[in-house]
């Protein structure tokens, strides 16, 4: 068996096709366009380049789009101004804060100053909550890239044995939330693992559906993974340096080994990633149009 690859490119230009239509619906119906501000504090190279592409992707669909950069000595205080701005300003109906944030700045508080209705990234406590107990507004974004990629591949959730490896409030924690709930497209038994679990190997080989997110190259082996199972990965894991000096990726998966077990696989790069951008602008989009008096 070769696995058939899940290409997170392929799926997200289809996602932000149908993305940019509807922007120019809501701009034509109610005369609204969707905000975005993303704010970057100091000029971490990483960081720098996922705002970039961040903004990027919303200037491609049609929306509003501000990038606001702050020197890295910003007081918190400021940060947490800069942030109720935002939160009164009804041109932005996403905001999006770029972590990681210096020592002196306090994450947690400046994650829970943002107001949820324009919390798209899906992290503030009030967002968390709704997804738990299945009244969700906005997924955090890879997970809610990592369901639609199943979807969109046809991979029946319904009463699947899914292991997710990773506990993380980025990822582990809430996709597991996302596909334990009794409704469409989840209805899933989900496993969560972590770095306490014994025996790992004993719950990822009995997974449909394998979800790594450990932040370990190639941590999950052939000898892990079910004959036919569907194996999302989400690792982006840095191993070096192409003789052209651009860096080499390889994921939480032994690709090459598991590829030739798994009914599915994502790759990386390709995969996951090019999806959490995408749906950080379907949540930026739902927030507009809820804003303006719709869905």
């Amino acid at each position: 068996m070769t696995a058939r690859i899940i290409s997170g490119t392929e799926v997200a230009k289809e996602v932000r096709a149908r993305i940019a239509r509807d922007v120019a619906e809501l701009r034509q119906a109610r005369g609204v366009t969707p905000g975005l501000v993303t704010i970057i504090v100091g000029d971490n190279p990483a960081s720098v380049s996922y705002v970039t592409g961040k903004q990027r992707t919303a200037k491609e669909l049609g929306f509003y789009s501000v990038q606001d950069d702050q020197p890295e000595d910003v007081s918190e205080e400021k940060l947490l101004g800069l942030i109720e701005k935002y939160n009164n300003d009804p041109a932005i109906h996403g905001i999006l804060v770029q972590l990681p944030l210096p020592p002196h700045i306090n994450e947690t508080r400046v994650l829970y100053a943002i107001d949820p209705d324009k919390d798209v990234d899906g992290f503030h406590p009030a967002n968390l909550g709704r997804l738990m107990i299945g009244e969700a507004r906005f997924y955090p974004c890879t997970p809610f890239g990592i369901r639609e990629l199943l979807v969109r591949s046809g991979v029946e959730t319904k009463g699947a044995e899914v292991v997710v490896v990773g506990r993380s409030n980025i990822v582990g924690k809430p996709i597991s939330m996302m596909l334990v709930q009794k409704e469409a497209n989840a209805n899933a038994t989900v496993t969560m693992c972590h770095t306490a679990t014994r025996d790992l190997a004993a719950h990822t080989r009995r997974a449909d559906i394998l979800i790594v997110a450990a932040g370990r190259p190639r941590a999950v082996t052939a000898d892990m993974v079910k004959e036919g199972a569907v194996v999302i990965d989400v690792g982006v894991n840095r191993i070096g340096v192409t003789p052209e000096g651009k860096a080499k990726l390889c994921g939480d998966v032994d690709f090459e080994a598991v590829k030739d077990k798994a009914s599915f696989i994502t790759p990386v790069p390709g995969g996951v990633g090019p999806m959490t951008i995408t749906m950080l602008m379907q949540n930026t989009l739902k927030a507009a149009q809820i804003a303006a008096g719709g869905k």
